[in-house]
């Protein structure tokens, strides 16, 4: 099923915001024009969320450039999420909680996953108590049960990196079933990093109650680039209709991760998209992107 497509591009300077289409086959694009600081939309942009009735709503988090890293510009960005919700006329929840989209990951039904070193990192929350977190969370997600992992990816604490968003270590495919990534090479500090935060989901239950069934999902076989750990996971991936659009890092085991992606999201076409270039900039397919739920 084809569904609306709005793409957030910087803005010229003197450029009217005013909307563009973009034409060709499938359903049109339009392009939004704003002026940016960066282009990592799942964690400038609004977090959607709906209601019983149906009715669409945008959370604007508090964003300071990842944990106000000395590099980071973010005047522009911070303003980002409230003006993606005027486009779209919905709703706008604000929260003085500083976090980031590609810092969650929910089941729909509860459960939301966390990571100690972002909403407790000193460059984010640096006063705020876990339950203060999670109350804040609970109240704009709908959530009821965290789930807290210690750290992300070994490569996500370099200069440019987010220091542990959760979207690259572990997401649900469904409630009751998270997907985890696991590095098999134990010359990556990520070998046992993943080993821990495996067993922590293991370990845990959902918001239901139910024991959660892990799925581990392997690393590519690169280890480094330029010399730094890479952080390349299949994880961050991005669902939409009715595909999923899968990470690729021309990588033996690429096909590997999309067979398990094809078993575990039978109903939806499974597409891999070559992601390197996307993350020697910082991120992946996940971080570009932000689904908006149909209402």
């Amino acid at each position: 099923a084809s569904a609306p497509v709005r793409g957030l591009a910087p803005r010229r300077r003197g450029e009217p915001p005013r909307p563009r289409r973009a034409g060709g086959p499938g359903p049109a694009l339009e392009v939004v024009a704003r002026e940016l600081d960066d282009a990592w939309m799942r964690d400038i942009g609004p977090t959607f969320v709906t209601n019983d009735t149906g009715e669409l709503a945008a959370v604007d988090w508090t964003f300071n450039g990842w944990g106000a890293q000395e590099w980071a510009r973010w005047d522009h960005d911070s303003k980002i999420a409230r003006q993606v919700s005027d486009v779209l006329g919905t709703r706008t929840f604000s929260t003085p909680l500083v976090n980031e989209g590609g810092a969650i990951h929910v089941d729909g039904e509860g459960t939301v996953l966390l990571t100690d070193t972002v909403q407790l990192g000193k460059g984010r929350n640096p006063d705020w108590t876990r339950e203060q977190v999670e109350t804040e969370i609970h109240a704009h997600l709908g959530t009821t049960k965290a789930i807290w992992l210690p750290y992300g990816l070994a490569g996500d604490y370099g200069t440019y990196g987010t220091q542990g968003h959760v979207d690259i270590v572990a997401a649900f495919a469904r409630p009751g079933v998270v997907m985890v990534h696991t590095q098999p090479d134990p010359s990556h500090p990520d070998h046992e990093r993943c080993k821990t935060i495996a067993a922590i989901l293991r370990a845990s239950t959902d918001a239901r109650g139910r024991q959660l069934e892990v799925v581990e999902i392997p690393a590519p076989t690169v280890l480094e680039e330029d010399g730094e750990w890479v952080d390349y996971s299949y994880i961050n991936h991005y669902l939409c209709n009715d595909g999923v659009v899968l990470c690729s890092f021309d990588d033996p085991r690429d096909e590997e991760a999309a067979e398990i992606f094809r078993g575990l999201f039978p109903e939806r076409t499974v597409t891999l998209v070559d992601a390197r270039t996307i993350f020697a900039g910082g991120g992946g397919i996940h971080c570009i992107t932000q689904q908006q739920p149909k209402v």
